[in-house]
């Protein structure tokens, strides 16, 4: 199962897009609300998630992907069980996947240190021991995901496709909406 974790005030392109890629390859996704169900992004537009995170099935999960906006951002920050959900992912091997601002979260927990990673311009001061991947939309290191941008949520939604189910699902998807 993928988690994706929603905020208030989280980056509406960077979650819509790759949920819907995501989808449409067959993946398994659930939208995690934060601070309840109905969680609102940064544009105001309300989004109903699948479940809360207190029902996250830990023993379930694949992968966990953290859309950026500074709201869902600092949401996720201030969200314990949240968190503890990313460690627990990072640490037993699954996918940590992250875009904008969200990288700098994992940076916060380690995760990024030493590894390749981008992020939205101007928080690379966020990103600990990042290795930093100038003018990439999206960057994949071993079981690190980030990506730059809402104008990259295409191109990160397709690498998490590769990622879980391989390049020929990613391109088939690409091809369904036809990506140029």
């Amino acid at each position: 199962m993928v988690y994706m974790l929603l905020g208030t005030g989280f980056e509406e392109t960077e979650a819509i897009a790759p949920l819907d890629l995501l989808r449409r390859a067959g993946i398994d996704v659930m939208t995690v609300g934060l601070n309840g169900k109905t969680v609102y992004g940064g544009h105001g537009i309300g989004i109903t998630a699948d479940i809360t995170v207190g029902e996250i099935d830990l023993t379930d999960l694949d992968m966990i992907i953290l859309p950026g906006g500074l709201g869902g951002v600092a949401s996720i920050r201030g969200c314990r069980e949240a968190m503890d959900a990313i460690g627990f992912a990072w640490d037993n091997g699954k996918f940590v996947a992250a875009i904008c601002a969200g990288p700098t979260v994992l940076a916060d927990l380690g995760i990024t240190d030493g590894k390749q990673a981008t992020c939205y311009p101007g928080c690379e001061s966020g990103m600990g021991q990042a290795i930093m991947a100038e003018n990439m939309p999206c960057v994949r290191d071993g079981k690190l995901i980030t990506g730059t941008s809402a104008g990259c949520a295409i191109p990160f939604g397709l690498m998490l496709i590769a990622a879980l189910k391989g390049q020929v699902a990613a391109d088939a998807v690409a091809q369904q909406i036809v990506i140029r």
